[in-house]
């Protein structure tokens, strides 16, 4: 099932609501980086990509912006390597 993933810039936040628990992911934007700091879905709707999803929209963002990306966060950097479509957004 597609997500409905809202993005904040104000916040610095990515976040997704499913069957009542959110997701969210958290960044910091300095001068052209996107540094993604933090990934974080309840484990009651764990399993389900749904972290995945909150990176990608992340890596879609920075590609949008032409952001250059940290991902500092243990789950958006194995997601990276895992996903070498994203690697020239990488710093």
């Amino acid at each position: 099932m597609p997500l409905d993933i809202a993005h904040d810039p104000a916040s610095r936040r990515f976040a997704v609501r499913v069957e009542g628990y959110e997701a969210e992911l958290l960044y910091r934007r300095d001068g052209g980086r996107l540094t993604i700091d933090h990934t974080g879905v309840p484990e009651a709707i764990g399993g389900r990509g749904i972290a995945g999803e909150l990176v990608k929209a992340a890596l879609e963002y920075a590609r949008a912006e032409g952001l250059r990306v940290v991902p500092a966060c243990s789950y958006s950097a194995a997601y990276v390597q895992h996903h070498p479509e994203y690697a020239d957004l990488v710093d």
